[in-house]
């Protein structure tokens, strides 16, 4: 049986290193021989895929001081150790902190060959079990991209096609599908994942602020700034920036946005000083915004410089054959966090599932398991119209609320929680809002990132 795993062999004995690496070799080990252990361990990195074997006894640095090296370099290497007849007891000791094996001078060659094949399968199996575990952690990442349905697939197999290949990207997807999703793991995905994942929501920083974010200021640039400030930009330099809603953008920094784009470079606030930055740009959008009329005032140029690649993310009602999957990840998910089992799903509670349409999409989905697996199902369910129900037996005040407070959260979900749009779109004063809130017990935090009555400067 012949073996092609790799083996560093180390011993300061040039005669017995010759002769034990040919043996190695006829064994079918590709063998790389070392006469010092300080040559080999500067050779040595973590994701050594074979076997160490090393004589104990060898001048400037011993096998068992070799063997602690690799140990604080991964646990998981097989070391064996060569022993003469008085180095048994410290070959014992190496074996309970952790050696795989050691063999006493003379050896039979046989023995040496077994222990190394052994020790190879092991590295093999750990190495294997390393990547699996990769993958698993990889996998959970994706997760809100779960799914089976061809849109799906098209959409994961084309962000693989594209992460690497630094071209700008301009996502669109309604409120809740999964853009911010998109935007890490294109980030995630590629050469740039060591750098920073910045990310900026456009529609939620006033523009008396958002300049200082995006490109950073000097101390005195303008009243309250009294140190350095490095702008995102700058941040996400070596990295992935991300824009989310690039459509509430102000006019006037979208022609310093276009001037980035093509330059690759900012100018921050207080300063003349030109720097350059090396960074992919990400932008989501909850418009078309190659449709005039909803593009609005946004400049048609700058559409046109971020739009290299579109990627679009369908609504959850587009895809409804992963709702239960995600649904299932969600309330595990969900359960796990709560410390409580998953419950056992009612038929309200699939009804709904199913014939919900989900404005909220993914991000909805997540705060529907989680308040299920808390027992609030009854409450976080509106009862769909063509549902058989009891409500055509309640008193008509009860039926009307029941309908506001699905109103609400719906309106909720559709602007990611923000309270000044929520309450413009539903045309009522900010104090009702909240009393209604209040009084339907709805957590608008559920439904969000960012509060609009919240925005601070910095």
């Amino acid at each position: 049986m012949s073996d092609s795993s790799p083996v560093f062999l180390i011993d300061d004995d040039k005669d017995l290193l010759k002769a034990t690496k040919q043996t190695l070799e006829l064994a079918g080990f590709a063998v790389s021989a070392f006469s010092a252990a300080g040559e080999a361990l500067a050779a040595l990195t973590p994701s050594f895929a074979g076997v160490i074997v090393s004589d104990i006894r060898m001048p400037q640095m011993d096998g068992q001081q070799l063997f602690a090296h690799i140990k604080a370099l991964d646990a998981d290497l097989p070391v064996i150790l060569v022993t003469g007849h008085g180095d048994i007891p410290m070959a014992v000791q190496a074996i309970q902190d952790g050696a795989y094996d050691f063999i006493a001078k003379p050896f039979a060659t046989d023995r040496l060959v077994q222990s190394v094949r052994r020790g190879a399968e092991k590295r093999r199996l750990v190495l294997e079990n390393r990547s699996l575990r990769l993958s698993a952690e990889q996998a959970q990442g994706d997760l809100p991209l779960i799914g089976q349905t061809p849109a799906i697939e098209r959409l994961r197999h084309t962000l693989r096609q594209i992460a690497d290949t630094d071209v700008d990207v301009l996502v669109t997807g309604e409120t809740g599908s999964g853009k911010e999703v998109v935007a890490s793991l294109l980030h995630r995905w590629s050469r740039r994942a060591k750098g920073n994942f910045v990310a900026l929501n456009c529609g939620a920083l006033p523009e008396t602020v958002i300049e200082s974010e995006l490109f950073g200021h000097e101390p005195g640039a303008f009243t309250g700034a009294q140190k350095k400030r490095v702008g995102r930009i700058e941040h996400a330099s070596a990295g992935t920036l991300f824009l989310d809603e690039i459509e509430s953008m102000p006019p006037a920094i979208q022609v310093q946005m276009l001037r980035v784009l093509e330059m690759r470079e900012v100018t921050p606030l207080g300063t003349n000083e030109i720097r350059p930055v090396d960074l992919r740009v990400v932008a989501a959008a909850k418009v078309d915004l190659g449709n005039p009329a909803q593009r609005k005032d946004f400049r048609e140029d700058l559409y046109y410089r971020l739009n290299v690649v579109t990627l679009s993310i369908p609504p959850l009602r587009e895809r409804r054959d992963d709702i239960p999957l995600l649904f299932g990840y969600f309330a595990e998910r969900a359960a796990s966090r709560f410390k409580r089992d998953v419950p056992d799903i009612s038929t309200a509670a699939r009804r709904h599932l199913q014939q919900h349409d989900w404005p909220g999409n993914v991000r909805e989905l997540s705060h529907f398991a989680e308040r299920f697996v808390l027992g609030l199902e009854s409450a976080a369910m509106p009862q769909t119209a063509d549902a058989p129900s009891s409500d055509a037996s309640l008193p008509l005040p009860v039926r009307v609320e029941r309908y506001e407070a699905d109103v609400i959260r719906k309106t909720l979900s559709q602007n990611n929680g923000d309270v000044r749009r929520t309450i413009e779109a539903l045309g009522i004063p900010r104090k009702t809002f909240y009393d209604k809130l209040q009084r339907h017990g709805i957590v608008r935090g559920e439904f969000a990132g960012f509060d609009g009555d919240d925005r601070k400067s910095s």
